[in-house]
């Protein structure tokens, strides 16, 4: 059975069809990979101020495996996946900011490994023409990040130095070439050779092989002792206390994830001791709180990808059945770029 829709304006006449029932991927348990379920339920209807939105492909980031584990608290069950892009299905009452047939890409609402989802309206934003719906998708949670954290954390200036953790990473990589742009001097941690290479290519001044040298050690020797300004760290518990040592006096630390575990508790007092250190925890929520951050984060993110000016890795694509491999491979560290799940 299928509802049809017609709709006037930008693609007026045109029938928007979509099922009654829809795949997704849920978690009745937190756990492994393994917990990740496909299963059948109704397609979501759209209340006021919300639009029903047809996946065609879903983001993969660490913030899913943090549902999934319980680090991060929802109530079971939960659809995994918090960025996508595809196409307006429909439309509740209230909406002003997109139309049925509209090409629509979103980061920050739980739900995108499924076939459709319903997004509050004022999250979505319109995808370029020359933009693909996986290139979209790959770009919105990682490179609104990426631009709040060069932008607004630590707004960079040219003749900065700063520190990018997994600096071959989708995210990572989205910093580097944003931090190049803005006009600092950049290293990057990153595990192997191939990986070096990688973050090279998106413009690291040094890679620096954290299998092989002491991070903070080869930081304090290319800045000459004095460290560097900013550190943007989304490894968490293994980099923390070198990421502080890696910095200048008064500098900061942007600890915006937690891929290997979480940070024990500590002591404040050792940012006095380190040099009057600033240390933030950010999140990507907090700074595209309203419609008008959001739509220039976006739009830079999404304009820059169209020039050509902002280069995109996409790993590997999944299936929507085989996004618990998309984690195995995540949390393993086997991948460099970004991962995506491909819908439709």
């Amino acid at each position: 059975m299928h509802r049809l829709f017609t709709h006037e304006g930008p693609c007026a006449g045109v029938k928007i069809v979509y099922r009654t029932n829809m795949k997704s991927i849920q978690v009745n348990e937190h756990g492994g990979p393994e917990k990740m379920q496909l299963v059948e339920s109704p397609t979501p209807q759209p209340a006021a101020k919300q639009a029903l939105v047809r996946i065609a492909a879903s983001g993969v980031n660490f913030i899913d495996v943090y549902f999934r584990t319980g680090l991060y608290k929802a109530d079971l069950p939960v659809t995994l996946g918090s960025e996508a892009a595809g196409t307006v299905a429909a439309v509740g009452s209230e909406v002003t900011e997109v139309a049925p047939g509209d090409r629509v890409a979103y980061a920050g609402a739980r739900g995108s490994y499924a076939e459709y989802a319903v997004v509050p309206s004022a999250q979505l934003v319109k995808i370029p023409d020359h933009v693909d719906f996986q290139t979209a998708a790959a770009a919105m949670l990682q490179g609104m990040t990426a631009h709040y954290l060069t932008h607004s954390t630590y707004a960079l200036k040219s003749g900065d130095t700063c520190l990018v953790h997994a600096a071959a990473g989708g995210a990572g990589g989205l910093i580097v070439q944003m931090a190049k742009m803005l006009g600092a001097r950049v290293f990057g941690t990153v595990s192997t050779e191939e990986k070096a290479a990688i973050a090279r290519a998106h413009g690291v001044d040094e890679a620096i092989l954290y299998t092989q040298q002491d991070f903070e050690t080869e930081v304090k020797r290319l800045t000459n002792g004095r460290g560097v300004d900013v550190v943007y760290d989304s490894v968490g518990k293994t980099t923390f206390d070198k990421s502080l040592n890696s910095l200048r006096p008064r500098g900061l630390l942007a600890l915006f994830g937690q891929s290997s575990g979480p940070v024990p508790p500590f002591d404040p007092g050792i940012l006095n001791a380190k040099g009057s250190l600033f240390l933030t925890r950010p999140s990507l929520g907090h700074h595209v709180a309203t419609r008008e951050e959001l739509l220039w984060r976006a739009g830079d993110v999404l304009s820059w990808i169209a020039a050509g000016k902002l280069k995109l890795r996409i790993d590997r694509t999944y299936p929507l059945a085989e996004a618990a491999a998309a984690h195995r491979d995540l949390e393993g560290r086997h991948t460099a770029g970004k991962l995506l799940i491909a819908v439709s």
